[in-house]
């Protein structure tokens, strides 16, 4: 697909100042043993005297549109060579193309949701109604059961709050009210639930015991999650493998002379160190950092601040993190790339194995590995093909990526793919390079969001040319 001729914009004419450079190293093992002791950042900083008296009111999207579905509905076999012990399929279909759903039919949505390793979805509707379906094994989907769920239901727990974010991760999700609390459920052996202990299955959303500013941000891993307060703070829980938490630990330690254990934050615990990091080596710490955006993929997790800088920590194979090397990070560390006048970024997601990020002036930048096979980008690599497109809304599959920009919608991925690039019945089911989605031509799309198999999507629905376009599409029934 040739990039478009077009100019690119000149941004909003703001420039990044660079910082001047601390010329000591970080004293990690010090900061470390200042917050060892403390189960979470509300312990290191107390807030409770001043959360009183902040009373917020967070707003959801103010666009909204119909509901479409495109991938791989047979949610106990996404992603699986063969069903865990004692689970019995529904079956499904693939849908190769997207489709309207039934029961949500004339619903106006605003807000979709999954994530890169999850099998289940949300969405919140016009009126503020949670509805889930999916994958359940873990009851992940809030309906205080473990039975899957093929079309939306409605969270009827969540009736009594406004929602206005959702976060998707492998088997547990993260609800956001308007005041800033945050609900979960789903699996938490790994603590990614922050309640305070380990436990197989939360089937209800419950809310987590938190004292901090309120939460304007809510993202999950695998088994990881992460919140963002009005004030740009970073809080992190659940597992800590390959440092995804950013507390300078992978959690390991050994129960018994063979046997490795993994000690998990099971409550939000604030990240507290941010660094740059040299071509010799050298750390330099960043005390500034406000935090705006944060997504994460499988075990990494990719953030932006205030000044358009980017950071990155986790794990660090085929590149994803951007650091031009493999290695593991187990606290922030700043991607060089977008640190400079006139470089910053005002986009990040992630994939399982992959980050994006868009720069100020729209140009999208991919860096670690899209495709089971071929060469890493272990560095950001401007996407070519997508030059010049003004892109809205990015969505990451565990290996595919679906892209609204300007009046279209781009996907690509290689195979097995489940549908998730929404190229049509009796279509290429794969593609290793950006191809428009003509079944949606003509169609608006306000955003997508990608699950690790699926794709959703809210078209414009406002005149009756937007609904005849959407009554040629082909209705989803189970």
């Amino acid at each position: 697909m040739p990039p478009k001729k077009r100019n690119p914009e000149n941004g909003d004419g703001q420039q990044v100042k660079r910082r001047k450079k601390r010329k000591e190293e970080v004293d990690f093992e010090d900061d470390h043993d200042a917050v060892e002791n403390n189960e979470s950042a509300v312990a290191v900083e107390t807030y409770e005297e001043e959360i009183g008296q902040i009373d917020i009111t967070l707003e959801g999207s103010m666009l909204s549109g119909e509901l479409l579905f495109s991938g791989g509905t047979n949610w106990d076999l996404v992603g699986r060579h063969s069903l865990p012990k004692g689970v019995k399929t529904k079956g499904g279909p693939n849908l190769w193309g997207p489709h309207r759903i039934t029961n949500m039919v004339g619903i106006k949505v605003r807000t979709v949701s999954s994530g890169c390793t999850a099998c289940h979805c949300a969405i919140i509707t016009k009126e503020g109604k949670t509805y889930t379906w999916g994958r359940n094994e873990k009851g992940q989907l809030g309906h205080g059961d473990t039975d899957r769920q093929d079309l939306p239901k409605q969270v009827e727990s969540l009736s009594t709050v406004n929602i206005v974010d959702v976060a998707c991760g492998r088997n547990h999700t993260l609800f956001l009210t308007d005041k800033g609390q945050v609900y979960a459920c789903g699996d938490n052996k790994m603590g990614q639930l922050g309640l305070g202990h380990q436990s197989a299955t939360v089937p209800s959303p419950t809310r987590i015991s938190y004292k901090g500013p309120p939460i304007r941000r809510v993202a999950c891993g695998g088994e990881f999650s992460m919140m963002v307060d009005i004030r740009g703070n970073l809080y992190s829980f659940g597992c800590p493998e390959y440092g995804q938490l950013g507390h300078n630990t992978d959690g390991k330690y050994f129960v018994t002379s063979n046997k490795l254990s993994f000690k998990c934050e099971m409550v939000p615990r604030k990240v507290n160190v941010w660094i740059e990091k040299s071509r010799d080596g050298r750390l330099t710490p960043i005390i500034d950092v406000e935090v705006r955006e944060v997504a994460c993929g499988a075990s990494h997790t990719i953030v932006l601040d205030s000044k358009k800088r980017v950071f990155s920590w986790g794990f660090g194979g085929y590149g994803r993190l951007g650091h031009a090397e493999p290695k593991d990070e187990m606290v922030p560390r700043l991607v060089a790339f977008f640190d400079g006048t006139n470089r910053g970024a005002t986009m990040v997601a992630a994939g399982s194995t992959f980050s994006f990020a868009l720069n100020q002036y729209g140009a999208l930048f991919l860096w670690g590995q899209t495709k089971p096979t071929g060469e890493a980008a272990m560095y950001p690599k401007l996407v070519q093909d997508l030059s010049g497109w003004r892109i809205r809304s990015i969505g990451c599959c565990n290996k595919s990526v679906v892209i609204a920009a300007d009046e279209s919608v781009v996907s690509w991925g290689a195979s097995p793919t489940y549908g998730e690039l929404g190229y049509g019945d009796n279509k290429p089911r794969s593609s290793t390079t950006p191809q428009e989605m003509k079944t949606l031509e003509k169609l608006y799309i306000h955003s997508v969001a990608c699950g690790y198999g699926h794709s959703l999507f809210i078209a414009r629905c406002d005149t009756e040319e937007d609904q005849e376009r959407l009554n040629k599409l082909p209705i989803f029934i189970p």
